[in-house]
C-alpha cells in the first residue's frame, strides 16, 4: 500500500503520529531538542484532550529557539553546535517551519489529515535537499508517496520507509504502537543531524564556501 493510501485510511490518532513523528525528524533544523516534542507525544495515547494547549506551547519554545527566518538562514542548532548559513538552505527551513506552523489546534477532523500531509511531503522534500546525489523535486516526491520509487536517492528512500512504517504501526497496535513509532522517528532524527553535521564539516573544511 502506498503512503498516500496509509494516510488516506488512517485514523485521528495515526495521522497525528504521522505527523508529530515527521516534525520530529526535522526538530534539529528548527534549533530545538529531543524533548521539545515530548508532552505531544505524551498525548498521543489518550483522546486529544489538551492537544491545542501543548501544541501551542511547543511552537512558542521552537519559535523561541530557532534563529531562521523563512527568507534567510543565520545559524542553527544541530549537534549542539552552530552550522554556516550555507550548509542549510532556507528552502529547508522553510519546509520544517510549515509543519510546524501547520499543527492544528484540535486533534480531530480533517485538520490533522491535512497536516499529516503536509508534514509527509515536507519532510520528504526536506531529505532530497540535503541529499547532495538527488536532483528531484516536487514531482518526484509526489510520486514517491504513490508508490513509484524508481531513481529516488537513498536518504529520500529512507525517509518514505519510516513514514510508512510509522503508520502500519499505528494501523496495526493503536496506541500501543505510538512508543514504536518514537523509536522509528528518533531514529530518523539522528540521520538528519548526521547528514547536517556533516555537511558542516564538508562547508567548513572548503572554507565555507557551499
Amino acid at each position: 500500500m502506498s503512503l498516500v493510501e496509509l494516510i488516506a485510511q488512517a485514523d485521528e490518532r495515526g495521522l497525528a503520529t504521522s505527523g508529530l513523528a515527521c516534525l520530529d525528524r526535522v526538530v534539529p533544523l528548527l534549533g530545538g531538542d529531543d524533548e521539545v516534542l515530548r508532552p505531544l507525544w505524551a498525548g498521543l495515547v489518550d483522546d486529544g484532550e489538551g492537544w491545542g494547549e501543548k501544541a501551542a506551547k511547543v511552537r512558542a519554545e521552537l519559535e523561541a529557539a530557532a534563529s531562521v527566518t523563512a527568507a534567510s538562514v543565520t545559524a542553527a542548532s544541530v549537534a549542539a553546535a552552530p552550522v554556516a548559513a550555507a550548509t542549510i538552505s532556507a528552502a529547508t527551513v522553510s519546509l520544517a517551519r510549515r509543519m510546524l506552523d501547520a499543527v492544528p489546534v484540535e486533534r480531530t477532523g480533517d485538520g490533522l489529515r491535512e497536516w499529516a500531509d503536509v508534514c509527509s511531503v515536507s519532510a520528504l522534500r526536506i531529505h532530497q535537499l540535503l541529499d547532495p546525489l538527488d536532483r528531484g523535486g516536487d514531482d518526484s516526491v509526489a510520486a514517491c508517496r504513490q508508490g513509484r520509487t524508481e531513481g529516488v536517492s537513498h536518504l529520500v528512500a529512507a525517509e518514505l520507509r519510516r513514514q510508512v512504517v510509522v503508520l502500519e504501526l499505528l494501523a496495526q497496535h493503536g496506541a500501543g504502537g505510538v512508543r514504536q513509532a518514537l523509536d522509528v522517528s528518533t531514529e530518523g532524527r539522528r540521520v538528519l543531524r548526521a547528514v547536517v553535521s556533516r555537511r558542516a564539516r564538508g562547508a567548513r573544511g572548503a572554507g565555507g564556501r557551499p
